[in-house]
């Protein structure tokens, strides 16, 4: 998977950045969440029927959504989540609506080749402003318990946003600031929706590229099958490929994450 945060470094030159903060309790989610049967039901499922049309193999990268997802974490994508429902499969098979607080795997709209993976922050119609690198949705702070900061300074646009860019942007996150700002905060538009990494200070997020298309969204990771413990430059750099696969053959036992291995991967009901 090319969920490579190409700008992270460039950030982190050009702004002094690159994924708790306290609040009030998160609501409950508006859907009860499937319970733990049902959730291994429908990956056994998977595995045992499911091709790429149904689900799909990724990797991890880089350690945008750090400490959720990890570098050298291996998901499946289960890709029906969000397909849109026929008028009999929408009886049979778990389909959903993106909600807030949903990990979702998608194109990388500035270049469709690649494929990102974040945290859905915001959808049609939500208000989201930084103060702090504190997230207020809707003018409420949110509780994220998820979330990790790994640098000690504020930044004047990356933790404060929206704000006057200290950096360059892509043209989306620029026409975003333009058209979409409302009362001090981003509006998300009909169709799109706002996501961020859990590495909040070390993610190339939609507050650098803008937001995500609804019909880039491919799905949702279901599980962890499987975590190796390996560099982002050996995941994503095929000139170390055949180093990497030796890696691999003479350290399985000891550079696997066993304690991740299975791992279902679950929201949070960010409300």
């Amino acid at each position: 998977m090319e969920e490579v945060d190409r700008l992270n470094e460039a950030v982190a030159d050009n702004t002094a950045d690159k994924v708790s903060s306290a609040g009030a309790k998160a609501a409950k989610p508006v859907e009860p969440p499937r319970g733990f049967i049902a959730e291994w039901t429908v990956t056994i499922i998977l595995l045992l029927f499911g091709t790429t049309t149904l689900v799909q193999a990724f990797v991890i990268p880089t350690g945008s959504m750090e400490d959720t997802l990890l570098v050298g974490d291996h998901l499946l994508v289960d890709k029906l989540a969000y397909a849109p429902a026929g008028s009999v499969t929408k009886h049979l098979l778990p389909y959903a609506d993106v909600h807030r607080g949903d990990i979702i795997v998608f194109r990388y709209p500035m270049d469709i080749r690649q494929t990102f993976v974040k945290r859905v922050m915001g959808v049609a119609g939500d208000s989201i402003r930084l103060e702090n690198k504190k997230v207020y949705l809707n003018g409420k702070l949110l509780d994220e318990p998820y979330v990790v900061h790994k640098l000690p300074y504020i930044d004047s646009y990356r933790d404060n946003f929206p704000a006057d860019p200290n950096t360059p942007l892509f043209p989306a996150a620029t026409a975003m600031l333009e058209h979409n700002v409302k009362n001090g905060s981003v509006v998300v538009p009909e169709g799109y929706y706002f996501a961020m990494g859990d590495n909040r200070d070390q993610s190339l997020d939609s507050r650098y590229w803008g937001f995500v298309p609804r019909e880039n969204i491919i799905g949702k990771p279901l599980i962890i099958y499987w975590s190796y413990d390996a560099s982002t430059e050996e995941l994503s750099n095929p000139a170390v490929s055949a180093t990497h696969l030796f890696d691999i053959i003479t350290h399985f036992a000891t550079k696997t994450r066993w304690t991740r291995t299975l791992r279902l991967i679950r929201p949070y009901p960010v409300q």
